[in-house]
């Protein structure tokens, strides 16, 4: 069975999309954004934009009764490894050990023209 999670702490999806489905045991986080979920903005620059990508991330995980310490899977997708490190910093701080596993990539373009976009797999306890 199969459940829909929806906040409106995080932007509402762009497309023919969930935030977040629960499915089994665990929770399978669709992309966020750098969009400010009150103002529908796009936040500027690589910096403003992780960070909102993480507080949309964090608002979806908390409406799912989990937060950050039971991802075990986020890919990234950033428009240019020039912002690997920017992007590695912000996220890491928001993470404890054990780290999730994680995959990033570098894409030509993402939507609204967006620097970066993160998605999640949790797994729940």
């Amino acid at each position: 069975m199969r459940k829909e999670i929806y906040t409106e702490k995080s932007p509402a999806a762009i497309g023919p999309y969930s935030q977040a489905i629960e499915a089994g045991d665990f929770i399978y986080v669709s992309g966020q954004i750098g969009i400010n979920p009150e103002t529908g903005d796009v936040a500027e620059g690589i910096e403003a934009q992780t960070k909102q990508v993480m507080h949309n991330l964090q608002a979806i995980l908390t409406e799912a009764g989990s937060d950050f310490s039971q991802v075990v899977k986020f890919t990234i997708y950033i428009n240019s490894m020039d912002n690997f490190a920017t992007v590695n910093d912000i996220y890491g701080s928001y993470l404890t050990k054990p780290y999730p596993s994680r995959a990033t990539v570098e894409v030509s373009r993402l939507p609204k023209n967006v620097l970066v976009e993160m998605d999640a797999v949790v797994y729940k306890k």
